[in-house]
Parts: structure tokens; C-alpha cells; sequence
């Protein structure tokens, strides 16, 4: 069902569904906008966390690339001397506690995959949890300088310094309707009221860019590191041979395009947002390499063969922002932590 809608809503097929769909679509417009309208005027109580606060999110359903920006926004942080809080709902995760902290040794099964990912790559001080103010004053507690909240930004509870909103240039705002008719969780006018738009494009641009005012990221594929046994090899090394290619993500066409970009030959395996990872999915009777994305590679069981997972790669992704754009980011957060 999720790839049907994903097809209706970003590249126009079955449109009589989504028009059948409009009236629920109204329903979830009017009763957004009066939450809104609620925090907007302290009807609903918003709280003020001790540190600045920044959200990372989208105003789509699907991948758009807010995760990767939050591991470059993390990093530039730490690079100041910044110590990075990281907050997120925890997305999947079966604790029966929270808010949870994570580390690198957390499963994806706790907490989510996004959060174990987020640990691993920033070494941050992560906290997973449904109620982003009680995760966020955890954060706080181990001494978190600065809140960067990754998804979020329709949780209005949590007062936030800044708003960042990531929009896929490829796929944009889709056919331009709310849920569930379209993949809006808020009207396209909800990217005026942000602080920075960040627009992720996955390919030379075909036109002028899709939102007004917007830095541009591109991702970047980096080596792929065996689960099995660490080894690192570059993409180049597998082109010439077929592989095979995993992504249980928002948006894992983007994942097998960059492959096949890469000069890959790519037999492609779409799952689920979110899917938990059983053996069968990185089982293949023809030997060939797996790849998958980091996001997908916490995800996998434990108790499988060492064998199998030396052959199932994970593949690094960063983005590359400009020097101009990376600037105008370094402006923001010197208004945001003028004492660093």
C-alpha cells in the first residue's frame, strides 16, 4: 500500500484515487490548522527547554534527506566545540521506558533505527523518545549545549530557536495535497514560516530550483564497510559484477539511482519505511553482494552467520554543501549560540 500511495502521490498515477481521497484530506487540513492556531496563541501550552533548540524536519511524507543534514548539522556543532543533544520520537522502537538514551550498543529493535544510526555517527548524546520535551531535558541533564531535534517539526510542544525544513528537489511537494490525498502533513504555505529551507538534490539540476530562498545539499555515496567483517571497499570496486541493493527507507529510489549512478549494475529490492530485517532479506541464492543503506544496516538480526554478513555491505552517505550555503548556516548558529 505504501508504494502504491508514494505513486500517486509524487508521480501522478491513479489520481481518481487521490481524489476520492479529498475529503479525508480536508478533515486532516482543518484539524492541523487548528492545532496550529491553538500553540500559535498558548491555547495548547508550548515548553521552553533551558538550551537552544533546532529542528530538522519535513513537511512531506518520505524521505527527503532531513537525517543526513542532521548528522552534517551535528558535526559542524561539535566541530565549534559544541556538545550536541540529539532528540527523536524513537520511531518503531519497543522500550517500554522513555526517554531513552542511546549509544552505538543500543538495538534498532529499543529505540528505531534512525536513533542507533544517529549514535554511531555522531557520538552525540542521543535520546529516543515520544515526548520531545522530556527527551530533550534528558539531553540536557548529561550536558547537552544545544537541542537538535531530528523530525519534529509539527510537534509543536517543543519551542524551537530555529526551523529547518528539507524538501527533496526531485520529488518536491508532490501532487500538492494534504494526507492522505497527497503527502502533506502541512500546507506548502508552512515553508514560509521556517528559518532555513534546505533543498536535496540528487542529480544535476534539470531547472531552477523547486523552493525559493533554499540551500542546496547533494548526497554523497562514501566506501561500503562489510557487517561481517569491517572491511571497507569502495563503490568502484563492485562495478562490473551485479549486486544486489536493500533500502527499507522513505524514499529508497534515491538510494538504488545513487548506485546505479556509481557505474552499479543493481538488482533492486524496495521494502518497507522502517522494516525490521529478518534473514530472508539479505538471503541470495546467487552469491552476489548486498548492499544497504546505514539506516537498514542496524536493522539487521542478530544470530546471523558471520559468512552472510561478510558479504552484505553498508554504504555511507554524507551530504556535500557549497562553501556559500555552509556559511549562511555558520551565520544562523552565531546568532543561536553567540558565546561559541
Amino acid at each position: 500500500m505504501d508504494a502504491f500511495l508514494q505513486r500517486v502521490w509524487y508521480e501522478g498515477r491513479s489520481q481518481w484515487f487521490s481524489l476520492l481521497l479529498l475529503p479525508l484530506s480536508w478533515l486532516f487540513g482543518a484539524v492541523a490548522g487548528v492545532r496550529r492556531v491553538a500553540y500559535r496563541r498558548g491555547w495548547s501550552q508550548s515548553i521552553r527547554v533551558a538550551r537552544p533548540v533546532i529542528v530538522v524536519g519535513n513537511i512531506t511524507v518520505g524521505g527527503t534527506g532531513k537525517t543526513p543534514m542532521t548528522i552534517w548539522l551535528a558535526e559542524r556543532l561539535q566541530a565549534r566545540g559544541v556538545r550536541v543533544g540529539i532528540v527523536l520520537r524513537g520511531y518503531g522502537g519497543t522500550s517500554t521506558q522513555w526517554p531513552r538514551d542511546v549509544t552505538s550498543q543500543t538495538t534498532a529493535a529499543e529505540v528505531g533505527d534512525e536513533a542507533v544510526l544517529l549514535a554511531r555517527r555522531t557520538g552525540a548524546l542521543v535520546v529516543a523518545g515520544p515526548d520531545r520535551v522530556a527527551a530533550a531535558n534528558r539531553a540536557i541533564e548529561r550536558g547537552a549545549q544545544v537541542i537538535v531535534c531530528d523530525d519534529g517539526l509539527q510537534h509543536y510542544r517543543l519551542v524551537r530557536n530555529l526551523e529547518i525544513a528539507v524538501v527533496d528537489e526531485r520529488r518536491g511537494l508532490g501532487n500538492g495535497r494534504l494526507l492522505p490525498a497527497g503527502p502533506l502533513r502541512e500546507p506548502p504555505s508552512r515553508l514560509d514560516s521556517v528559518g532555513l529551507r534546505v533543498l536535496t538534490r540528487r542529480a544535476p539540476p534539470t531547472s531552477v530550483r523547486a523552493i525559493p530562498n533554499a540551500i542546496v545539499t547533494m548526497p554523497v555515496l562514501g566506501d561500503a564497510v562489510s557487517l561481517g567483517t569491517g572491511e571497507k571497499r569502495s563503490l568502484q570496486s563492485f562495478v562490473g559484477s551485479p549486486v544486489h541493493a536493500i533500502a527499507g527507507i522513505g524514499n529508497p529510489q534515491a538510494f538504488f539511482d545513487a548506485l546505479s549512478a556509481a557505474g552499479l549494475s543493481v538488482d533492486a529490492h524496495a521494502l518497507p519505511d522502517h522494516v525490521r530485517l529478518t534473514e530472508e532479506h539479505i538471503s541470495f541464492p546467487d552469491g552476489a553482494p548486498v548492499l544497504m543503506t546505514e539506516k537498514d544496516a542496524v536493522k539487521c538480526p542478530p544470530g546471523v552467520a558471520a559468512a552472510r554478513l561478510a558479504n552484505c555491505w553498508a554504504v555511507r552517505l554524507d551530504v556535500a554543501i557549497g562553501e556559500a550555503d555552509a556559511q549562511a548556516i555558520d551565520r544562523l548558529l552565531d546568532r543561536l549560540l553567540p558565546s561559541h
